[in-house]
């Protein structure tokens, strides 16, 4: 028993901790960045206020993870985000392709665990921030809720990645909350008063069928007129989550400090919504449904943004500008809503996509005025216009695995952020970024530690693609369609395809590039041809005579009439795809986008890949072979498509394929890194939309590596993963190195981006 006399104060109990990098805000973002400076070699303080991680992709909000991708609803091909984030959305798809909110909690959770070098607080609270000097971070204190500790933590570097940015508001840090003018950045879409200067909040709800007759009588402060919401119509008994992510309310509130309200009126929505789908009379198939589930917290979409160096702007997402410090991308689109939200008589948003992804500089993650202050999430230095972009949390994950790299280099050489943007820190930044499978646009990776560059590497066969055979079903000329073919300089194209036509027509063909050689919107078109078909089923041959100047995708475009149907292969290759003139309704309002000409947003048509099952290439027969598919690309530096394939694929008949690397004399080899093809299109939305497989078809099933003696030194039979670390047990003297892989199915050629060879565990 414990006895305690009357005192006239107690204080709580206090910890305190020292780390090189305190996180605060355990979203995906903060995960990230914590994870990738923790596994870089930095001691890191997690600081997360709710149970779990993941922010708004938490089972607490439900909101499934997007980036570039979109859906597959715009033209930014293999655009998944690269690094760990990637390693989670592979993960979790492997594990959950149903798609389970409470299974991608546990996931995340699995993740910092594993990492000896990170100190996890959940359900712990940043309330105040202490420095050194005006400029300068020294701790935060912080109380958990569920122990009643407080902890006071101290670190040379810190950064907020919170989302209303609390460590940076009470530090002093420069930020901006509200829209720009059109004339502050010249900015077109800046929107109007009118139209409101923030995003609101949502909330969602999940529904379940319980097998008999369920009635729901509604709280009394339901929203009981459901007419208030002009788009009342477009409730029905099947939408649910994220779906009714247009259920926002906020806008014209302080979506910080107004956060409850916010809540409280979301819930009056979602409980009324509910009451009109249950007890009007319009839904007798919602007889059986019930309330699984409402969010108690809502999820955020804006509130502060804190200026860094950099402000990222509307130019540079819709003209994709170069930036020297490129450390992520985005790739979303430019989304805005009108502030009224779900009250509103304006569409629930306005997406203007870019023509391709765009890179975010590093002097954009960091405070300017806060010297050792890195930012991440949606907290980052952006205008509220390109906001509307960088905001969504793959993106989000994605920058910020920059700044937990970062973090190491300052902590290593002693050095502040601002400092790593002298051009040879940058280098080293981007490699060693790269290196732990991120993405840069138009930055391949040299890394002069990489044994495998100064390997020669030869490959028991290389891919030709000479014909996708016609195995597949047929698909109607309703829609267009079109091969995406990667075609190298004096490339001209010759081919064969096969149709079937119920009544006499013309089939036009196009060929296409983009205006970019690394972007997939075939916007140029190059040669025209129209063929003259009779019914029944025929080859009809195509030539061209255009020859292409440079490497990038060709876009052999196919239109007509619902009379035409044409042949599709059941081949996958790594690198190519067929496309489909469409509209994704979930991204997009029409096949073409069209803006208003005055708010500086191109317009250009959407050709988009169909989900597997479906998406079948189209059968095809070339005159000449296209052969972009060498073991060279093994070294090129780029582990993805973009305007090539940039991997090495092997025949397909071949089911265990082996390259060899060969060098001049002896190499120490301690560390072997593959990277493998987990579909880089494919978005891997976390909840809700479930996924045709688990494992990404591209994928080998397996490898071995082996030395010049044969032996095996390593070998992994259950890849699903994008990267594959082999660190041996004993470095490894040897003049060779032999990988063989497993293909992954009968017809799909076994495919990989990459080899990296170090001579330490730790590279």
């Amino acid at each position: 028993m414990q006895i305690e006399s009357p005192v006239s104060h107690r204080e709580l109990k206090l910890v305190p901790l020292a780390a090189d990098l305190v996180v605060v805000g355990g979203g995906l973002a903060g995960t990230c960045a914590a994870i990738t400076a923790a596994r870089a070699g930095l001691k890191v303080a997690l600081v997360q206020d709710r149970p779990v991680l993941g922010g708004n992709s938490s089972s607490e909000v439900r909101l499934w993870v997007l980036g570039a991708t979109s859906h597959m609803g715009n033209n930014n091909r293999w655009a998944r985000e690269g690094g760990v984030i990637d390693e989670i959305l592979v993960e979790n798809t492997f594990r959950n392709r149903e798609g389970n909110p409470h299974l991608v909690d546990t996931i995340l959770l699995e993740k910092v665990v594993r990492e000896p070098n990170i100190t996890l607080l959940l359900n712990t609270a940043v309330f105040e921030a202490a420095k050194q000097d005006a400029a300068t971070l020294r701790s935060v204190r912080a109380f958990c809720s569920q122990n009643s500790t407080l902890y006071e933590l101290a670190a040379p570097l810190f950064c907020d990645a919170s989302g209303d940015g609390v460590l940076g508001f009470m530090a002093g840090a420069a930020f901006r909350m509200g829209a720009e003018s059109r004339e502050e950045f010249g900015e077109k879409f800046a929107p109007s008063k009118d139209y409101g200067e923030l995003l609101g909040h949502s909330l969602y709800f999940y529904t379940k069928d319980a097998g008999r007759p369920v009635t729901f009588t509604p709280p009394s402060y339901a929203l009981q007129d459901i007419t208030k919401i002009p788009r009342w119509r477009q409730f029905n008994a099947k939408d649910q989550g994220c779906k009714l992510w247009w259920v926002e309310y906020g806008g014209r509130l302080d979506t910080v400090h107004a956060t409850e309200d916010i809540k409280w009126e979301l819930w009056r929505v979602v409980y009324g919504v509910w009451h009109h789908i249950k007890n009007s009379g319009q839904f007798p198939e919602a007889a059986n449904l019930t309330l699984e589930w409402v969010g108690a917290i809502p999820g955020k979409r804006e509130s502060r943004r804190f200026e860094g160096d950099y402000l990222l702007r509307q130019q540079d997402v819709v003209e994709q500008r170069a930036q020297p410090d490129a450390v992520a991308y985005g790739g979303w689109s430019i989304d805005l809503h009108p502030a009224d939200g779900v009250f509103s008589e304006k569409p629930g948003c306005n997406q203007w996509h870019a023509k391709g992804i765009y890179p975010i500089p590093y002097r954009s993650l960091y405070s300017r005025n806060i010297t050792n202050l890195f930012l991440a999430g949606r907290i980052i230095s952006a205008t509220h216009v390109a906001f509307g972009s960088s905001r969504v949390m793959a993106t989000c994950a994605h920058a910020a695995q920059a700044v937990g790299q970062a973090a190491f280099l300052c902590q290593r050489d002693g050095l502040l952020p601002r400092a790593l943007t002298e051009p040879a820190r940058m280098t080293e930044l981007q490699r060693r970024l790269q290196r732990t499978g991120q993405h840069i646009p138009g930055v391949p990776l040299r890394d002069d530690q990489d044994l495998a560059s100064r390997a020669t590497i030869t490959a028991s066969s290389e891919y030709q693609l000479r014909e996708l055979a016609p195995d597949g079903p047929l698909v109607s000329l309703d829609e267009s369609w079109a091969m995406m073919l990667p075609v190298q300089a004096g490339t001209t194209l010759d081919l064969t395809v096969w149709v079937e036509v119920a009544a006499d027509a013309e089939l036009r063909v196009e060929l296409r590039q983009s205006s970019r050689p690394d972007n997939h919107t075939p916007d140029v078109v190059l040669e025209k041809s129209v063929h003259a078909l009779m019914p029944g089923c025929q080859s009809v041959r195509v030539t061209f005579r255009h020859a292409f100047g440079d490497e990038r995708y060709a876009f052999v475009c196919f239109s007509g009439n619902a009379s035409i149907r044409l042949c599709t292969s059941e081949q996958r290759v790594t690198g190519v795809l067929s496309l489909c003139h469409a509209v994704n309704l979930a991204v997009a309002k029409s096949a073409v986008q069209t803006p208003p000409a005055d708010i500086g947003v191109d317009s250009f048509e959407f050709w988009l890949p169909k989900r597997r099952p479906a998406g079948q290439n189209l059968a095809l027969r070339l005159d000449r072979p296209l052969t972009p598919f060498g073991a060279r690309n093994l070294t090129s530096g780029i582990a993805r498509p973009t305007n090539q394939p940039n991997a090495w694929v092997a025949a397909l008949a071949e089911e265990t394929p082996a390259v060899t690397l060969t060098w001049a004399g002896p190499q120490t080899i301690a560390r072997v890194e593959l990277m493998f093809d987990t579909d880089f299109d494919h978005p891997m939305e976390t909840v809700l939309w479930g996924h045709p497989e688990n494992r990404m078809p591209f994928c080998a099933r397996g490898y071995r590596v082996l030395d010049e003696a044969g032996q095996v030194l390593a070998e992994g039979r259950d890849q699903h993963q994008t990267r594959a670390v082999i660190v041996l047990p004993q470095p490894v003297i040897t003049k060779s190195l032999r990988i063989e892989l497993t293909r992954p199915e009968k017809n799909i050629p076994a495919a990989l981006f990459a080899v990296r060879c170090y001579a330490k565990a730790t590279p």
